[in-house]
């Protein structure tokens, strides 16, 4: 595959820093914060933004893992943070080529839908289950998913952009 003019060639991701950042997202969204509807879904962003740039290295299996703990930890219906999980990351994966041919902002606005659909997937399976319609504030965490996309982009690019041997004679 040709890069994009002007695009900086990346060091390999290193699995730890993968896992461990997913991780991270994991635990953000494990926070007792009242369960504030608006709220984004760190793992989400941060499993589409692994599986757009190492799709290898995390699939929809650990998305699934990581939705039946979601599950589990929120007491929701068995599954729903999976199914959820497994349909944006397969969309993530299906468009993880083309993806990265836009800016950041632009990837951004075309995940946009990715993570409303996957909103409307837990609404839907929440409101079958007998719950009530959360209300209209649930409408801005895809937005603010959206809107964390270009600082988790510049963060979790940000070990693979060192030089592995800097010094006077090659500036890569």
């Amino acid at each position: 595959m040709i890069m994009p003019r002007g695009q900086q060639l990346l060091l390999p991701a290193s699995p730890t820093f993968i896992w461990g950042s997913l991780g991270v997202a994991l635990m953000l969204n494990l926070l007792p914060l009242g369960r504030v509807l608006w709220m984004p879904d760190f793992l989400a962003v941060a499993l589409v933004f692994w599986n757009i740039h190492q799709p290898r290295r995390v699939g929809l299996v650990a998305a699934f893992v990581f939705g039946l703990l979601l599950d589990v930890h929120q007491a929701s219906l068995l599954g729903q943070h999976a199914l959820a999980y497994a349909v944006l990351i397969y969309s993530a994966i299906m468009i993880h080529r083309r993806i990265l041919w836009f800016s950041v902002p632009g990837q951004a606005l075309q995940l946009l839908p990715l993570f409303a659909l996957t909103h409307a997937i837990t609404i839907v399976l929440r409101l079958i289950g007998g719950a009530v319609f959360p209300g209209w504030p649930v409408l801005l965490a895809p937005v603010l998913e959206a809107a964390l996309w270009p600082l988790v982009s510049v963060l979790l690019l940000a070990p693979q952009r060192r030089a592995p041997n800097p010094d006077a004679n090659r500036p890569l």
